[in-house]
């Protein structure tokens, strides 16, 4: 069986706030048009003003993935510190109001607004997806499905928003709360093959529900534009090398998994009923509490998954030349992950005595911080 070229493409959603203030503020004129003068087609708005879109080129490696990122996010970074701004990459800003946000004038937003009502309005949230390539339709849909057992353990490496609208929410990923109020999200369904999967987007589209699958926001999905299964489940990350760190996660679990099917083997397939309980883990407890382990019948601690996960795609990630990134999910099971930060950002910031508002701006402070760290 040839093997696929697994290349990667991440994308990223951005919010922009005020360098003074620290609030949300919206795209000025001449934001969204300096950023695609340099970088083209590889920055787009977002549904809302506030929100602005980078993604990489399609790149054979992590290496070429972080040459891209880092320019990607360099050049937002500068043409937003002309006009007193700055973005951040968490997937909440821990203090705004979804209700004082407009979305942005474009044909596709205008659509969602009308179809989607006052759900989508709620959508102040941001995330990343990884494109991981895979030119074979029925190849696809098989890793669908055994891909999506995984899909908790990386929500939970990439939790970044515990505070919405000023208040801490309990949850490591909140926007996954908001996400899941819209049609036709969450763990994608267990189609037995391609043509199970073709079938029933199309009687979607035949019935004019939606226009095509990009319409569907499933956690993984089959991309609509290229030939690539894109994991979606993530929260975005403050700090670049924890992105680089997912998507070659991300990577090397696809392989492992082709790995196995070349020899006839195949991950066990488990019902969505269970493997939502582990989705709902993650985006409650992010890395701070352990995952169920359905062979061994038990919750095993988070740092022990990590390690048997590690081993598991050791040989994936020598061949695709990740290791040090994979190797760093380890730091992140045992240290935290962002939603752990802004929330020591917040302690640190009440044991100074700072009012609660004067909190929230500290971890803003902090996001911003995190996301010039790496350029």
């Amino acid at each position: 069986m040839t093997e696929p070229d697994f290349t990667l493409g991440i994308e990223e959603e951005y919010l922009l706030v005020d360098l003074d203030s620290l609030t949300l503020i919206e795209a000025p004129e001449g934001l969204m048009e300096d950023c695609a003068a340099e970088l083209e087609d590889q920055v787009s708005p977002e549904f809302l003003q506030c929100q602005i879109e980078i993604g990489t080129k399609p790149c054979a490696d992590i290496a070429e993935a972080r040459e891209d990122l880092k320019r990607l996010r360099s050049a937002v970074a500068k043409h937003a510190r002309k006009r007193g701004m700055a973005p951040i990459a968490a997937s909440c800003h821990p203090l705004a109001d979804w209700k004082n946000q407009s979305h942005t004038d474009k044909q596709r937003y205008n659509e969602l607004s009308r179809d989607l009502g006052g759900v989508v309005r709620r959508m102040l949230i941001c995330g990343m997806h990884v494109h991981i390539g895979l030119n074979d339709d029925p190849l696809r849909a098989d890793l669908m499905r055994q891909m999506s057992y995984f899909l908790p353990h990386l929500l939970a490496l990439s939790t970044s928003s515990p505070f919405w609208q000023g208040q801490d929410t309990g949850l490591a990923s909140y926007r996954i709360s908001v996400f899941d109020n819209l049609p036709r999200t969450g763990l994608p369904p267990q189609f037995a093959n391609w043509q199970d999967y073709e079938r029933s987007v199309q009687i979607l589209i035949d019935v004019g529900v939606i226009e095509d699958s990009s319409r569907i926001w499933w956690d993984l999905r089959p991309s609509a534009s290229y030939p690539t299964l894109e994991s979606r489940i993530m929260d975005v990350q403050p700090r670049m090398e924890d992105t680089l760190t997912l998507a070659a996660l991300n990577q090397c679990l696809l392989r492992m998994l082709w790995r196995l099917r070349v020899k006839n083997q195949r991950w066990r397939i488990y019902d969505p009923f269970l493997i939502g309980e582990n989705r709902w883990r993650a985006q409650r407890y992010g890395v701070s509490e352990g995952m169920i382990d359905f062979g061994a019948a038990e919750i095993i601690p988070f740092p022990q998954l990590m390690e048997e996960l590690i081993e598991m795609v050791e040989q994936d990630a020598g061949i695709l030349r990740c290791m040090r990134e994979v190797e760093r999910i380890r730091g992140i099971a045992e240290s935290g992950n962002s939603a752990t930060r802004q929330r020591a950002v917040l302690h640190a910031a009440k044991t100074e005595g700072k009012d609660r508002e004067d909190q929230m701006r500290a971890v803003v402070q902090h996001l911003v911080d995190e996301f010039q760290a790496d350029l």
